[in-house]
């Protein structure tokens, strides 16, 4: 109703106008009650399309959520389609697909599907950029060996069936790689240099994999399968590494995504309602105030004796403290032992502050990062279950320090991952970080909205949360208080913020080599080996390394927000509990769907 037919000037309607008033306003009113109903079924429907059929367009992500069948048909047998007409065909999906969205209004749906609607709305046009503009498949071989190698790991690693039947789905896929290779020796126009190095590091891992690992623990019954088609995928594999060395045209700087890509896909990614500039802003500055701090905790280390004046001074006292406690780290060979201990004194102690509700920890297992995803996991990630299979565990990935590297880069690896750094690293990536976060979204209802969020859940909300899951266990006083532990934590927070500036200005600014690396070794006081590590990955990757800082921000406002809400009765593990059962949405919904409106 407009508003000018609210205005009393005619006063209260008789006889037949007053009848024509009242059905008129029946009709607005059954016409309204009707629409309200339908529009939370459509997003809902909406939501289960969007999942499902993203699932059977990518068959090699269907087997990793345990999605194994679609409509009679064995994705598990299959490579995702990579040629042009399949990406023609995923425009026209996701193109329907926003129609249809941009036909719901928002406002007529439950909280719940509000939350559905952003990741929806953000994934789509996620997608769309991708297509359209940024073209990754066109461009980055890495996109094809992960592919491959990710479509042999999982269905040799994940439990779903038993294993002579998957390793008949292992030959399968075998089989189809030379055609999935050829697919991308016809779309790569050109690539970014680093880009073609890393995708040739990561091709000796999948060799690897087919030669050795998978060749080694085939059945009896089905080794002569797979061996004929091992022996067509190496032959392809082989080929496209000599594709990439000598045939793929190589850029250098073609990894820059530019200003304005860099910003729509920031929108859509992050999900937060700010701007790169924003982000770069309050990171630069949040860096100063962190090496403050890290200065007053050095001092403290340092007997009292290290306080100093000038920039350099300073500086200077908070490497002496760096300096000690990385010089306590494990060797090549207790590295996995003490990441395992790590992890059972995480347990422990969340269980014994009642810091987070657990639900069991035995489906978690410490292995060594494949070789093929080393290039972006070149320290270790989080491989969560399949949220459809949540019975075959999740994995913590940790990556082995190479037999063949010299002494001083294995030395540097360790002192990055020293006694507290591992530590840390434990928790951010299973206890209570990942893991736990990963174990409370396998619990959302319905069933399309935790694949949803589940797999394309939102990255400042996950990211976020395992970092302010860390600070939160030293607050709590993990490690008995240790100073060494939170300077080592404030380092690592130092690291968060220069993924900001990294991203950002690499990406959006011109940021050179020489100059990120400075950021990293001088600013930050990180290792070469781990600050050379970042720096490919930062090339490799766009708007994923900012999630951490702007999820931990917004984490550490809505529990201050939450608490003072509550008030006497607010509860730790309460807020915990309830901020993670809705899966991983983006964070102005998860305020709105605990504080009931977003934060200002």
């Amino acid at each position: 109703m407009s508003r000018n037919r609210r205005a009393p000037a005619r006063g209260t309607p008789k006889g037949p106008a007053r009848r024509a008033s009242v059905l008129a306003a029946a009709a607005l009113l059954l016409l309204s009650s009707c629409r309200s109903a339908e529009e939370p079924a459509a997003i809902d429907g909406l939501v289960e399309d969007f999942v499902f059929s993203s699932l059977a367009m990518s068959p090699v992500a269907a087997t990793g959520a345990g999605y194994h069948v679609h409509h009679g048909v064995r994705l598990d047998e299959l490579l995702d389609d990579m040629s042009e007409q399949a990406m023609e065909r995923q425009r026209r999906f996701y193109r329907a697909l926003q129609t249809r969205l941009e036909a719901i209004d928002p406002a007529a749906l439950t909280p719940q599907q509000q939350a559905d609607y952003q990741i929806l709305a953000g994934q789509i046009a996620l997608a769309l950029l991708e297509l359209d503009t940024i073209q990754s498949y066109r461009h980055n071989p890495t996109v094809y060996v992960e592919l491959l190698g990710t479509a042999l790991f999982d269905c040799y690693s994940r439990g779903y069936a038993p294993l002579e039947e998957r390793f008949g789905h292992i030959a399968a896929r075998l089989e189809k790689a030379p055609a999935l290779l050829a697919q991308a020796k016809t779309n790569l126009t050109d690539s970014p240099a680093i880009w073609a190095k890393v995708a040739r590091d990561e091709l000796k891992g999948v060799v690897r994999l087919v030669d050795t690992t998978l060749r080694e623990a085939a059945p009896g019954s089905v080794s002569d399968d797979y061996s004929a088609a091992a022996e067509k995928a190496l032959a392809a594999l082989r080929d496209f590494d000599l594709f990439l060395k000598g045939k793929l045209p190589q850029q250098q700087d073609t990894w820059r995504l530019g200003a304005e890509r860099y910003a729509q896909k920031f929108r859509y990614q992050l999900a937060t309602g700010l701007t790169p500039e924003e982000v770069l802003a309050a990171a630069e500055k949040e860096l100063e105030r962190v090496r403050r701090q890290m200065y007053r905790i050095a001092v403290r280390l340092e007997g009292g004796g290290g306080n100093v004046s000038g920039e350099g001074g300073r500086e200077a006292v908070i490497r002496r403290a760096l300096e000690r406690i990385a010089a306590r780290h494990a060797t090549p060979e207790t590295y996995f032992d003490e990441a395992r201990r790590d992890l059972e004194e995480a347990t422990g102690f969340v269980r014994q502050h009642a810091l987070v509700p657990l639900f069991g920890v035995e489906n978690l297992k410490v292995i060594e990062t494949p070789e093929f995803m080393r290039g972006i996991y070149s320290v270790g990630g989080f491989n969560p279950a399949p949220p459809l299979e949540t019975e075959l565990g999740a994995y913590y990935w940790l990556t082995p320090i190479p037999d063949d590297w010299p002494p001083e880069r294995i030395e540097s690896k360790l002192r990055e991952y020293n006694f507290y750094g591992l530590k840390l690293l434990t928790i951010h990536e299973a206890m209570p970080g990942h893991y736990v976060q990963f174990q409370y979204a396998d619990r959302v209802t319905p069933e399309p909205r935790r694949l949803l969020r589940a797999i394309w859940g939102n990255g400042p909300y996950i990211e976020g949360w395992a970092v302010y899951a860390t600070e939160m266990m030293l607050d709590e006083g993990y490690l008995d208080y240790s100073d060494e532990l939170r300077l080592t934590f404030l380092k690592q927070a130092l690291r968060v913020l220069a993924n900001v500036i990294l991203d950002i200005r690499l990406h959006t600014k011109g940021m050179t080599d020489e100059e990120a690396l400075s950021l990293m070794i001088r600013r930050t006081f990180q290792e070469r080996q781990e600050a050379e590590a970042k720096l490919v990955r930062a090339k490799l990757s766009s708007c994923q390394l900012p999630t951490y800082f702007v999820g931990w921000q917004a984490w550490r406002k809505l529990r201050r927000r939450y608490e003072k809400e509550a008030g006497a009765g607010f509860s730790l593990a309460g807020f915990h509990r309830r901020a993670l059962e809705t899966g991983a949405v983006p964070l102005p919904e998860l305020a709105r769907l605990l504080l009931g409106r977003p934060l200002d």
